[in-house]
């Protein structure tokens, strides 16, 4: 089978910023800190955290960002795959 890098790194970069795309929904819906409240309650972790109000230019910059990290992690799988699987 054969992985095309650039491929990975779209996919994953899609989904590093899909899934960032959820979270500043949460925010901005008001739902994240009830959110990461449950998850942590979860974990069995208390920690005193407060979501900050939303805003669109951060969450553009959170957004960007991450998808960009994960198309250069896909791309560098993609790569390492490629050279070990000739």
């Amino acid at each position: 089978m054969t992985i095309n890098p650039h491929r990975t790194g779209l996919a994953l970069g899609l989904t590093f910023g899909l899934i960032h795309t959820a979270w500043a929904l949460l925010v901005a819906s008001g739902w994240a800190q009830a959110y990461i409240d449950f998850i942590f309650k979860l974990h069995f972790i208390k920690l005193d955290l407060t979501i900050e109000p939303f805003h669109a230019g951060t969450a553009l910059l959170l957004i960007t960002i991450t998808a960009s990290i994960g198309y250069l992690m896909g791309w560098t799988f993609g790569l390492i795959w490629k050279k070990l699987h000739p």
